[in-house]
């Protein structure tokens, strides 16, 4: 009997719906494998925790997740209570940097029975990786002066080992898929981050010569993906590339509700963490209605990382079997509950046995 030990985090709003619904797929899961089992413990880790303690999370908290075979995250974020970039900086990303969670997978998929907003979407089918730990999100810069003579600078950090890190995963990834990489840029107009990203991208291409590439400007690729998404197969891309991107990977799929996403630790000395793209969207917390596909979805990359591929291809095909059915959440259109949805997924897990 194989045991993974998951550290669960709801965290606020609908994260502490939507948790509770995937890890009951996941305990499904084990049954219908029969030799995996999973330990679930749940941190209290959210804006509420923040209001009580004065951090998102303590440094001892930080001390027992390490030990836990993944992170399973629900969402991070209340501003009516803490501040987002409080919350966000003291939880999400202090987990992501200080875990070495250096990629960042995001998905795409054209799910059947769900309508995008797209007229022909053409069955896309697409992930990105991004760059998890530099990039335009580096935490170097500053603020000097007040008034009318303020300035701000923020500084974007790319190092070749990060850079070469995220191209090499990509690549490795295409393998296993479409063998097509690619990359995100702006060197038109980022005059030096941009260049050296295709410089690297071009010396790390040569090492993987069974893959075809190409290289979009990033405001061109926006428009890509809302045109032509099904050209697509693997995208690398900076971290606030990849941030934007993705968001639009959610929006073609027909809601962020279904959009799933893993942070992944290369070496080994960390937990890797999975997450849905969702927020805590607190408007519909408590009322039934959250889509629980995402953080299902996002089980099923768990599964995938931990080398249960054909677990997670059944999951994924449970996922659409459902969305199929028209068993669907109201942000996608349908009348079914954050349980009915659960529940079906379930249903259909214990059919395949």
């Amino acid at each position: 009997m194989r045991k993974l030990e998951i550290a669960t985090i709801s965290g606020d709003g609908i994260g502490k719906e939507v948790v509770p619904a995937a890890t009951k797929v996941l305990e499904a899961i084990a049954e219908v494998h029969g030799g995996l089992s999973f330990e679930f413990t749940d941190f209290p880790y959210s804006c509420e925790y923040y209001l009580q303690h004065g951090v998102m999370i303590p440094d001892e908290g930080m001390e027992r997740l390490q030990n836990f075979d993944a992170l399973f995250l629900g969402a991070v974020g209340n501003p009516k209570l803490v501040p987002d970039h409080i919350s966000l900086w003291g939880l999400l990303i202090k987990l992501r940097r200080e875990f070495e969670q250096v990629i960042n997978l995001r998905p795409a998929k054209l799910l059947p029975g769900v309508t995008s907003p797209l007229a022909n979407p053409k069955d896309f089918d697409l992930i990105v990786v991004r760059e998890n730990s530099e990039g335009e999100y580096s935490e170097v810069g500053g603020r000097m002066y007040r008034g009318e003579d303020e300035i701000a600078i923020q500084n974007a950090i790319f190092s070749r080992r990060g850079t070469e890190r995220a191209m090499h995963y990509a690549f490795n990834l295409a393998s296993k898929r479409n063998k097509h990489v690619t990359s995100a840029t702006k060197s038109n107009g980022i005059f030096y981050a941009m260049p050296f990203w295709d410089e690297v991208f071009k010396h790390v291409a040569k090492e993987y010569p069974d893959i075809t590439t190409d290289s979009q400007h990033i405001d061109a690729l926006a428009a890509f993906f809302v045109t032509r998404p099904e050209r697509f197969d693997v995208i690398v891309a900076s971290n606030l590339f990849g941030d934007i991107l993705t968001d639009i990977g959610a929006g073609i799929m027909g809601s962020v509700g279904v959009a799933p996403a893993a942070n992944i630790n290369v070496n080994g000395k960390y937990p890797s963490m999975f997450e849905p793209v969702h927020g805590s969207a607190p408007d519909i917390v408590g009322k039934g209605i959250a889509n629980p596909l995402g953080q299902i979805w996002t089980a099923k990359m768990m599964l995938d990382h931990f080398e249960e591929e054909e677990l997670g291809t059944l999951l994924l095909d449970v996922i659409e079997g459902t969305t199929r059915a028209g068993i669907l959440t109201a942000d996608l259109g349908g009348k079914s509950s954050t349980d009915e949805v659960t529940d079906e997924v379930v249903r259909r897990l214990r059919e395949s046995v």
